[in-house]
């Protein structure tokens, strides 16, 4: 069966200085692990072309499509605060780009590929544990209704990487609606390229924001989609890991899933990534974090701003400066549609934040809490009379809220999911796969994709795990 992808590449049209043309490095014996069918089908792809050898081929780095124009992007970033004036896809090639049954632009790349000129000394593999957690968080989040990049194939290398020790090699198909990161602004900025900031936001505005007019159109529009993201994030207990400015997206996507985790037991200064020693990127922090980072990139596009800086500085610092009140409204609207509420009332916010006290002060899990708020509310409640108070204040606003309980209920169902990509499921299919046996991987995935509608016998896979199960750190793939 013969292998076509409808290419379609714009990005390889910018200046040379914004990326490296290199093709992958072939691995020894490539084999599917998986394939995402109906994401294949939503890009214009053969499911059935890609499962066959030429196919494999193709998402394994051994062959390159017809089409293709394969190259790595470079780009700069904080990471953890601190400056790195050059990064770049060090361990990923970008295939090119094809348009989807929706007529939206999306990028092709290979996550594990082989060495490129931004591997710093790294040997441009992925191991199989970070390729399918991305695979199935992604995933996760796609069903969650969270803005993030996807993931459309796993295969495995045959070839042996070495971290702390020898692992089994894999490479992802990750999809996403560009790869152009805050960070990508920022390399232009340090060196002064203004020619090269003003093509790349022309650039962005076209694919990204059409009809948005300039820089400060482009970083509004930025600012209110990163608010709306972020407080997705926190309705589900997400604690990103690593927000680094070389991993926000300019589009507001959730992208680069290294050290992610989703809570278990609720903590805003939850933090879980290995790396993230003074958790600066906790769970509470995230919204913060963000406002820093979109402040990074207005930083970079005062050139284009205003040849003015004060001007400039003035107003962009308006624009970030609105991120708070968007990201306020946004975390009250999930909030609300968690605990049932389609109105609005000021008290609302406190409200909340003492139930989430209540649960910080208890543990108590955070999806499975919401959850039996939804499904037997009082039977949850008659288990924790610390929020016996706070029940009848909850009991009280919906009432006042007008809409019949069963219209409640349906909006509580819609915003609180019964199933999370628990953390100590995702290590137990990783354990697992390295074995050989990948049935924890699919079976996950299959109950990740109705998040909201879990069935009576996959009840094990929303319940807390036990004491020793407990997952306390997570690490990134490189």
């Amino acid at each position: 069966m013969t292998l076509h992808v409808p290419f379609d590449n714009s990005y390889g049209k910018l200046p040379d200085r914004f990326f490296t043309r290199v093709a992958p490095t072939p691995v020894a014996e490539p084999s599917l692990i998986a394939l995402n069918a109906a994401l294949a089908k939503e890009l214009g792809l053969d499911a059935e072309a890609l499962r066959s050898n030429e196919g494999v081929a193709a998402l394994a780095g051994n062959a390159v499509p017809d089409g293709a124009d394969p190259l790595a992007q470079v780009y700069a970033g904080h990471q953890f605060g601190g400056w790195n004036p050059q990064l770049g896809d060090g361990r990923a090639i970008l295939l090119g780009e094809v348009i989807d049954s929706k007529g939206v632009r999306r990028d092709l790349q290979l996550k594990g590929s082989g060495p490129t000129p931004y591997s710093r000394r790294g040997d441009g593999r992925a191991w199989l544990g970070p390729v399918l957690r991305e695979y199935v968080v992604s995933e996760a989040m796609h069903a969650l209704g969270i803005p993030t990049t996807r993931a459309l194939a796993a295969v495995a290398t045959g070839e042996p990487v070495i971290r702390e020790r020898q692992l089994p090699g894999a490479v992802l198909t990750r999809v996403a609606s560009s790869h152009i990161r805050v960070g990508t602004f920022q390399y232009f900025a340090a060196r002064n390229d203004i020619d090269a900031i003003r093509k790349l936001m022309d650039y962005v505005i076209e694919r990204h924001y059409p009809g948005i007019d300039g820089p400060l159109g482009m970083l509004d529009a930025l600012v209110e989609r990163q608010a709306h993201l972020v407080a997705q994030w926190m309705g589900v207990g997400f604690i990103h890991g690593v927000m680094n400015t070389d991993n926000t997206h300019v589009a507001g996507e959730t992208i680069d899933y290294g050290p992610c985790a989703f809570m278990d037991a609720y903590h805003p200064g939850k933090v879980f990534s290995s790396i993230d020693h003074m958790g600066r990127y906790a769970y509470g922090r995230q919204p913060e974090i963000a406002i820093w980072n979109l402040a990074q990139l207005a930083t970079a596009l005062l050139p284009v701003i205003d040849e003015d800086t004060n001007i400039a500085v003035d107003k962009a610092t308006e624009v970030v400066n609105r991120f708070p009140d968007l990201y306020a409204a946004a975390w009250l609207r999930v909030f609300r549609g968690k605990l049932g509420l389609s109105g609005e009332e000021e008290a609302d916010a406190n409200l909340i934040a003492r139930l989430l006290t209540h649960m910080a002060e208890a543990g108590m899990d955070f999806t499975n809490s919401f959850r039996a708020l939804t499904d037997d509310a009082d039977g949850f409640l008659s288990t924790n009379p610390v929020l016996a108070e706070w029940a009848a204040e909850w009991s009280a606003r919906l009432d006042r809220d007008g809409a019949d309980p069963a219209t409640q209920k349906a909006l509580m169902r819609r915003a609180n999911p019964a199933v999370i990509p628990r953390n100590h499921r995702v290590e137990e299919m990783i354990s697992a796969a390295v074995e050989g046996n990948y049935a924890p991987f699919f079976k996950l995935n299959d109950v990740l994709y109705r998040p909201f509608d879990l069935a009576p016998d996959n009840s094990d896979f929303a319940a807390p795990p036990r004491p020793e199960q407990e997952v306390r750190r997570t690490f990134c793939g490189t």
